[in-house]
């Protein structure tokens, strides 16, 4: 379990409520420890792709998994259950995440609606719920400002480490319309972050229905009267659906024990030294006009060019990898979705090969090398895309070996050309290149030249 190092040393403690897809709270997360004087604890999604290299088909068939109980709900129809699919998957049952992926993406009547996601998290996921639904528009927030796009709107996150978040549609015409909005979050602690988007949506235009989408539900009977409350305020109708509830016992003086647990450690950070391994780039030739991704919206028709050319990339990618055995396709971010997607491709195509997916991130978290603890290791580096906030530390978790893991010999690493910079050479790729050999795809960033 990697949730027992911070249970047996803070008292935090999962536990397991409604298991409306056949798995609970307690295998669907792990646990680690924030560096936040806010939060001590961080759930670890083990089938979000963020922190933990993760098969991309399980990440992408419980996205659509999550996509299909909104589906459901916005229809009033029962959803489409996997079975065993998604317990066997997290198992590691062989072909199991596979044949999820494959289950969730069989054609089903489509549903117009606005899928909103949250950034950096839950960018990819809300992509996932948004191609469930088949006629949806996406968009995810953003802490990236773009020249030429006017900000629709703006929200806090309460708990976050960097809390500006930005709605920057191409088209804000998409965003104004009476259909079901949908916001999707990898987790729902409270709830008040997106009773807060909901609340500055609808003040702009009121809608008949709002559904939240998280992968787990961990809110208590207080914060879900507040939701109901809010709901008849504005006269409205707000639902919420998750694969798995449950809450976490939090001890008294919780913060304060996690602030003096991570000043007494050290960190966990890899020590890494110069790399030795080569670089190398591949050309994706990205379809032209295709967004990389919903920061400024993201259209049932782009959905549909992007999986024309998904194998052709997946094929680019294999031709510059040789011969490997386990690959990690690393994402860069809020970038989350085109390498899962890649990833995804690159999987079908080497079935004989262990691919994994997971994303840089701008959260600090406690690495302990340890079998109990979700975040096993960590390599830190400088930001690399010249952030409107300034630069800081990036992460990279869980992508060294640590004791006993093996690592990958093979890294896919995806960012965008905002991203792809001198920074970013003499910095992750550094990392990286001292672990495997690494290749680099580049994707435009939509809008930069905007």
């Amino acid at each position: 379990m990697t949730a027992s190092w911070v249970s047996s040393r803070l008292g935090v403690r999962l536990v397991d409520g409604p298991r409306p897809v056949g798995a609970g709270l307690s295998s669907l997360v792990g646990l680690a420890v924030r560096r936040n004087p806010r939060r001590a604890h961080l759930l670890v999604s083990a089938v979000l792709g963020k922190h933990v290299p993760t098969d991309p088909r399980l990440v992408y068939g419980s996205g659509l998994l999550l996509g299909e109980l909104v589906r459901a709900r916005l229809r009033g129809e029962e959803p489409s259950r996997p079975g065993s699919l998604l317990a066997d998957a997290l198992d590691g049952a062989p072909g199991a995440a596979a044949g999820l992926r494959d289950l969730m993406r069989a054609p089903r009547v489509p549903v117009d609606a606005i899928v909103l996601g949250y950034a950096e998290t839950a960018t990819a996921l809300g992509h996932s719920v948004a191609d469930a639904l088949g006629g949806a528009y996406y968009l995810h927030s953003t802490r990236r400002p773009v020249p030429g796009f006017a900000t629709y709107g703006g929200f806090e996150e309460e708990h976050s480490h960097a809390t500006s978040h930005l709605l920057l549609p191409a088209d804000p015409a998409t965003l104004d319309r009476d259909v079901p909005v949908v916001l999707v979050d990898d987790e729902l602690s409270t709830g008040r972050t997106v009773l807060n988007t909901i609340e500055a949506l609808h003040a702009v235009r009121p809608r008949g229905h709002y559904v939240l989408a998280a992968l787990v539900d961990l809110r208590g009977s207080a914060d879900r009267a507040r939701m109901d409350a809010l709901a008849d305020r504005l006269g409205t109708r707000i639902d919420a659906v998750a694969l798995a509830g449950g809450h976490v016992e939090l001890p008294e003086g919780i913060l304060e024990a996690g602030q003096a647990l991570v000043a007494g450690l050290s960190g966990g950070s890899s020590a890494v030294g110069e790399g030795s391994f080569e670089v190398a780039r591949a050309s994706l030739e990205w379809p032209a006009g295709l967004p990389d991704g919903g920061r400024h919206g993201f259209l049932p028709e782009h959905r549909a060019r992007l999986e024309k050319d998904l194998a052709r990339m997946g094929d680019v990618l294999v031709a510059g990898l040789g011969d490997a055995s386990r690959v990690l396709v690393l994402g860069f971010e809020e970038l989350m979705y085109a390498p899962l997607r890649l990833a995804e491709a690159l999987a079908d195509a080497l079935p004989g090969v262990d691919v994994r997916y997971s994303t840089t991130t701008r959260s600090p978290v406690l690495a302990v090398d340890d079998p109990g603890y979700a975040i096993r290791t960590r390599l830190v580096f400088p930001s690399h895309d010249d952030p409107a906030d300034g630069p800081g530390e990036r992460y990279a978790y869980n992508v060294a070996p640590g004791s006993g893991r093996r690592g990958f010999d093979r890294i896919v690493f995806v960012v965008d050309d905002a991203g792809d910079t001198a920074a970013l050479a003499d910095g992750l790729l550094g990392r990286l290149r001292a672990l495997a050999p690494v290749l680099v795809a580049t994707v435009p960033a939509y809008g930069r030249d905007a």
